[in-house]
């Protein structure tokens, strides 16, 4: 089944998807006509809440994604919040606020030594043009993966993040997500932890929405 998401791309390139809350609702019926353990699932969670990411300032998505690294959602949250406020009298968090604030407020705030630099290096990439982050929201997937990539401290599991939740694409699978392995694991009743290959053989018959099927599993733990 064809998605009806919006097309947006570069002159020459192929058209990039992005999913809206009523494609998502069709991907859903997807999901459950194609796999009936997932079908359970999904009657069982219910709607499904991704589709709203790209009215989200894409700069303030990867400061939370580094942010986030090796942290509770809590812990996450406090230190976003202190640097949030560092960055207020600055006009608000931005490349240029990043860079105004000395490296011992951040510290004070609870950011580690080596986010800091991510940080400073995500800010300058955008302030001088290297990354530009609006120009992602018509680049390829694996485009916006070697984009983001380029920055200190963002690997690929932090680009499918991004390219998930704040571009809306349809067919993003993490496989080194360590919820999405459990989820395959739970969902397939494995009785070991599922390899890459072995997780993209049964998320096959997901595309092409298995961002979609990624979030249901992650609901699986909950």
């Amino acid at each position: 089944m064809a998605a009806k998401t919006k097309r947006t791309a570069s002159p020459g390139a192929s058209p990039v998807l992005s999913m809206r809350p009523n494609d998502v609702a069709k991907a859903r019926r997807h999901l459950m006509r194609r796999d009936p353990r997932l079908r359970e699932l999904i009657k069982r969670i219910g709607p499904c809440e991704l589709g709203n990411g790209r009215g989200r300032d894409p700069f303030v998505a990867l400061v939370r994604a580094i942010l986030s690294q090796q942290l509770s959602g809590k812990a996450a949250d406090t230190i976003y919040g202190r640097v949030a406020a560092l960055a207020k009298p600055l006009g608000g968090l931005s490349a240029e606020a990043i860079l105004a604030i000395e490296p011992t407020a951040l510290r004070g705030a609870g950011v580690s030594g080596p986010k800091i630099g991510y940080l400073r290096d995500l800010a300058s990439r955008v302030v001088d043009g290297t990354l530009d982050l609006h120009r992602l929201e018509a680049s390829p997937d694996e485009d916006v993966v070697t984009a983001l990539t380029a920055v200190k401290g963002l690997g690929r599991w932090s680009a499918e993040m991004f390219l998930m939740f704040r571009l809306d694409r349809p067919d993003i699978f993490p496989v080194a997500d360590l919820g999405i392995v459990k989820g395959v694991q739970m969902l397939t009743g494995m009785k070991r932890r599922p390899k890459p290959r072995t997780m993209l053989r049964v998320a096959e018959v997901w595309r092409p929405y298995r961002t979609v099927a990624a979030w249901y599993l992650w609901r699986l733990l909950d």
